[in-house]
């Protein structure tokens, strides 16, 4: 990488420098040397443009993998436990892992061990989708719309008369359409009105279907 293409990287990008064999976040420019701060931050160190290059994405997750290791033995910082996923049968990436695993355990390289179990588990998540959340799944479920005969239905009449405006003259709730009628005949006595407007009102349970009681 030359100076020209380290002008043009923005700030933030996880870089290799060979010199000092650390990767690290492009800060920006001190001079004629490229300016990095560790992953997970730190003391900043200076760089020579042209021998950075890219860090691909194993170089960035172990750098950050050994930086939470490093908050996490720091007082105040809690250790992390996690349990060690379980792979899937048969599949071949995990086995791999697995056996990435295996091997820095048994060397005692506790980072590469770490690296093995973190990439494990993103290849469960994105791949198997282990630690996601499960969809959601709605099912239609059909109901029977009955009338409620707890409760007892109302029956109302408007008076609608009138040449500029409605009477607006109204039975009240009654219990019956006889009860209603027989309040419209008194009203078109007393006033002459003939025009009403009448309403019927009940309640209604859904109930799913095969539960209603004979």
């Amino acid at each position: 990488m030359n100076k020209d293409s380290v002008s043009r990287i923005e700030a933030g990008t996880v870089v290799y420098d060979p010199r000092s064999d650390k990767v690290g976040e492009y800060r920006g420019n001190a001079g004629p040397y490229a300016l990095l701060r560790p992953v997970g931050g730190g003391r900043e160190w200076e760089a020579r443009p042209e021998s950075l290059r890219p860090a691909p994405a194993e170089e960035r997750l172990s750098a950050e993998v050994r930086a939470v290791n490093r908050r996490s033995s720091t007082p105040g910082y809690p250790a992390l436990e996690a349990p060690a996923p379980e792979p899937v049968p048969g599949c071949t990436a995990c086995a791999e892992f697995v056996a990435q695993r295996a091997g820095a355990e048994a060397r005692c390289d506790a980072s590469a061990a770490t690296d093995a179990h973190v990439l494990l588990r993103r290849h469960l998540r994105r791949d198997h989708h282990r630690g996601t959340r499960p969809r959601r799944i709605f099912r239609f479920a059909p109901y029977l719309i009955t009338q409620d005969d707890t409760a007892e239905p109302e029956y109302e009449a408007y008076c609608v008369s009138g040449e500029e405006a409605d009477c607006g003259a109204a039975s009240g709730p009654c219990a019956s359409p006889a009860a209603v009628e027989e309040w419209q005949r008194g009203h078109t006595q007393e006033t002459r009105h003939l025009r009403y407007r009448r309403s019927f009102t009940d309640y209604a349970v859904l109930e799913p279907e095969g539960t209603r009681r004979p």
